[in-house]
């Protein structure tokens, strides 16, 4: 039997903010829908735009998905503060639990939030989402009762830059699913791959100069990731001046099948990121035996430990050597992929919703 269907409860303890969630989900709509696959239906019930068959699931506007744009995000965060009190009175429930930092500010809502990282706060850019990232955000993480973070890089960022106080930061390594995320045993080829936004913290221009800089000029770089007419072009660009562009495939977004081969297909996943809050994507390529190249930036090395190369950022040399080694050293990779079997013991989402829930009892 399902762990999530071990309690049956006239009332639950929280209603999950499941506005985040769509069809095609990236990093956090991942990170949503996996946590709550964990998390027991008699205490959380789902607010639900995918009307799937979660037991306790309320359904919602299929309006506020993030595919749908900034337009959608907008109403998101009306709805938020619209609606949510009111499902929260008809449902008895007591805390409003939500995977990202959006929450009620007024009307005495009590929730519990997940923070991922400060990168808007970090490398702030121009655009509509500003003020959120700026202002909106920091005064949820201040009103909320607890804060879940994804990593402890995350939590230390979030009482030194926002003075929040320890003891409502809560620590919860996030995990990957086995039954999406497995060795396929196959063939690899010559591409390295990436898998995440163009936005400039994930560096996606260093790594585009560290394979120019590869001795072997036939190995590709697949990018697997949101294409932004803010930066994808310049990204382009360079990728010509380096005359590598023939090399480079950019592909907007893949199913989690498709995402599945590919992580077994390549020689490795790629993380160059100028920081992270956590760094999804090195699960989950440790989940398939794929070798981790990441920075030794936020978050990475918690979650890559040993099972990884790590390189600095702004060093596309460094980059380009940890390339060479995955592609001409065998026993290096199998080292690396047996170290990554024990690093994946920490991360898992039946851990991570327990102490979800043991966070949610002790508040109510």
């Amino acid at each position: 039997m399902s762990k999530t269907n071990r309690v049956s409860c006239p009332s639950p303890l929280a209603l999950f903010n499941g506005s985040c969630l769509g069809t095609k989900p990236t990093g956090l709509g991942v990170v949503a829908r996996d946590l709550i696959s964990q998390l027991d239906t008699g205490l959380v019930h789902l607010l639900d735009p995918l009307q799937g068959n979660r037991h306790g699931s309320i359904q919602i506007p299929k309006s506020l998905m993030p595919e749908l744009g900034v337009k959608a995000h907008f109403r998101r965060l009306v709805w938020i503060q619209t609606k949510i009190p009111s499902l929260l009175k008809k449902s008895g429930a007591e805390i409003f639990l939500s995977p990202v930092p959006e929450a009620p500010l007024f009307r005495g809502v009590r929730s519990v939030v997940l923070a991922h990282d400060l990168l808007p706060l970090r490398y702030p850019q121009p655009t509509p989402l500003l003020a959120y990232h700026l202002a909106y955000v920091p005064l949820v993480l201040h009103r909320s009762q607890r804060i879940l973070c994804n990593s402890k890089a995350t939590a230390r960022e979030l009482h030194e830059r926002l003075g929040l106080p320890l003891k409502k930061l809560i620590t919860i390594p996030l995990g990957f699913n086995p039954n999406k995320l497995y060795p396929l045993q196959l063939t690899r080829e010559p591409f390295f791959l990436v898998l995440g936004r163009h936005d400039p913290h994930k560096n996606i221009s260093g790594i585009l100069r560290a394979i120019a800089l590869l001795r072997d000029k036939e190995t590709q770089l697949w990018i697997i990731g949101p294409q932004d007419r803010r930066y994808t072009p310049s990204l382009k660009k360079l990728a010509s001046e380096l005359e590598i562009d023939h090399r480079c495939k950019w592909i907007p977004w893949v199913d989690d099948s498709e995402r599945l081969k590919l992580l077994n297909r390549c020689q490795a996943l790629v993380i160059a990121s100028h920081w992270e809050g956590f760094g999804l994507p090195a699960l989950e390529a440790m989940a398939c035996n794929t070798p981790v190249i990441a920075s030794n930036s936020g978050a990475l090395p918690e979650v890559v430990g040993d099972a990884g190369l790590l390189f600095d950022s702004k060093d596309p040399a460094a980059l380009a050597d940890a390339m060479s080694m995955v592609l001409s050293d065998g026993l290096l990779v199998r080292s690396l992929c047996s170290r990554a079997k024990k690093q994946l013991d920490i991360y898992r989402w039946d851990n991570a919703a327990r102490t979800v829930e043991e966070v949610l009892k002790d508040l109510c």
